[in-house]
């Protein structure tokens, strides 16, 4: 299903209200996401922002214990990063840049969720001179997962 195709109407996602908002050429999805960051980290704002500006919703809770968090929702430690975010029934670990996310919930996979192990020079919220190529890791829940898509932030 296209997003033009969806942008007449409300899409619901998993329990989280996504409303559709034209985009400068066509309708994007928007979601609600739920961030748990550390109240002290500047690269989690700045991906917030990041976030934000593509159109989606966005509440923080700032918690000195992430771990128990990433923990209690099932975030792999090796796919762990600094921050951690809900949206519907899914899981978004790390600096996932909002296009990704977009298109994963438009596609709906049967996974738990998508993440950005670490904290890539180059991903949202942590921009730098010299920017790495870097993997978005979708995984299931069970141990099992699989690159989503590779993000090189140096090409256009």
């Amino acid at each position: 299903m296209s997003r033009r195709m969806i942008g007449a109407g409300v899409l619901v996602l998993g329990g989280a209200l996504a409303t559709i908002s034209p985009g400068p050429s066509e309708s994007a999805t928007v979601a609600e996401l739920h961030v748990y960051k550390s109240p002290t980290c500047g690269c989690c704002a700045k991906w917030v922002d990041h976030i934000r500006a593509a159109g989606f919703v966005v509440t923080v809770e700032d918690l000195d214990d992430l771990r128990s968090v990433k923990e209690r929702l099932g975030v792999p430690p090796r796919l762990a990063s600094c921050h951690t975010a809900v949206v519907g029934d899914y899981i978004v670990e790390g600096h996932v840049p909002a296009q990704v996310i977009a298109r994963f919930l438009e596609e709906a996979p049967a996974v738990r969720g998508i993440a950005v192990p670490g904290m890539p020079i180059g991903s949202p919220g942590m921009e730098g001179p010299r920017p790495q190529r870097y993997e978005v890791i979708a995984f299931d829940g069970h141990g099992n997962n699989t690159v989503y898509e590779t993000v090189d932030p140096s090409s256009p």
